[in-house]
């Protein structure tokens, strides 16, 4: 992606951007960010920018989607400043279990992009909906290849079942099945993220909306249906004329979570319902006696194992929230 790109409100550039900056400050975009350096598309054209922090991994260090403050030239030009993210898209490092690691910044949709060529599994699901859901993102779980499905129709169902008021969207990047309703939903200055597992979709339906081969695709192994990874680094895509962007990423496969507590209880809703009626305030759907949600999942008024899974990822949550506690209480003894 290079040359002129003229006005930055193609890229998405608004007044909450121009408000966050300093004064004379100039702007652009983080488009990819690639071993210490960042391709940023500016008024002027795409520079090459490198940038303090990016090896650090610290809170400010650039990741594609971001605004930034950029400083000297084309070919000298450093990143200064992130400006602050309106969304974000986070797990818990896979290298390491304590860090908060951002995927990708200033999105207004979070594609869950899923093939149905393979087996849809629910925990996977509920897993990325927390994670959309803690983003502040609107969502959208994006059903791909259907036209490889002799079932399309059914298997949406199912993740409509799990997905609770999330749309859900059947598509078929060959014969274009549902790609005018994704068009829809974007538009000038808007920014689809996409994210799912290695083989789901996701490049060839970046190319779908492009129009063009943009990004690299490969055949799942026939054996287990798993993708191979093709996209490298994430990326920010620009849509013809009006149309937005996607942001493009790499196959996920660890999904750790970090403090979603209210994204948690947003994507188990009905289990939270159920437990208001339990006879502790902070039953924890266990050995408890008079437990609401127990009962429900004995008597089938809900799938135990949903249950099952929302304890596990409960657990999962609060323990990452004890330990960054306790790294925020080391931290605060060693500036002493």
């Amino acid at each position: 992606m290079t040359g002129s790109v003229g006005d930055l409100r193609r890229w998405g550039y608004d007044d909450r951007v121009a408000g966050a900056l300093e004064p004379g400050a100039r702007t652009g975009r983080v488009v990819q960010v690639d071993r210490g350096e960042c391709d940023v598309v500016t008024a002027e054209g795409m520079v090459r920018a490198g940038s303090d922090s990016v090896r650090a991994q610290a809170e400010t260090a650039p990741v594609t989607g971001d605004w930034v403050q950029v400083t000297g030239q084309q070919d000298v030009a450093l990143i200064s400043r992130v400006l602050p993210r309106l969304t974000a898209l986070t797990r818990r490092d896979p290298a390491e279990r304590e860090t908060e690691q951002v995927l990708a910044a200033n999105f207004d949709i979070v594609g869950i992009v899923a093939g149905l060529d393979r087996p849809l599994p629910p925990g996977r699901f509920e897993r990325m909906l927390v994670m959309a859901r803690d983003s502040r993102a609107s969502i959208a779980i994006l059903l791909t290849k259907a036209d490889r499905a002799p079932d399309a129709a059914s298997a949406a169902e199912t993740v409509r079942a799990v997905a609770g008021d999330v749309d859900v969207l059947t598509l078929s990047a060959r014969s274009g099945l549902g790609l005018d309703d994704l068009r829809s939903r974007l538009g000038s200055g808007r920014t689809l993220a996409l994210v799912g597992a290695s083989g789901s979709g996701k490049s060839t339906l970046v190319n779908a909306l492009v129009g063009a081969e943009v990004a690299a695709t490969a055949k799942v192994r026939p054996s287990d249906r798993r993708g191979r990874h093709t996209t490298v680094a994430r990326r920010l895509v620009l849509l013809p004329g009006d149309g937005g962007m996607v942001l493009d990423t790499p196959g996920v496969r660890a999904l750790g979570l970090t403090d979603a507590q209210e994204a948690l209880s947003r994507v188990f809703s009905d289990i939270e319902e159920y437990g208001r009626s339990c006879r502790f305030a902070d039953c924890a759907h266990g050995a408890e006696p008079d437990c609401a949600v127990t009962a429900a999942a004995e008597s089938g008024e809900m799938d135990p194992r949903r249950v099952e899974r929302f304890i596990a990822l409960r657990d999962e949550v609060e323990q990452q929230r004890i330990r960054e506690e306790r790294r925020a209480r080391s931290a605060s003894r060693g500036r002493r």
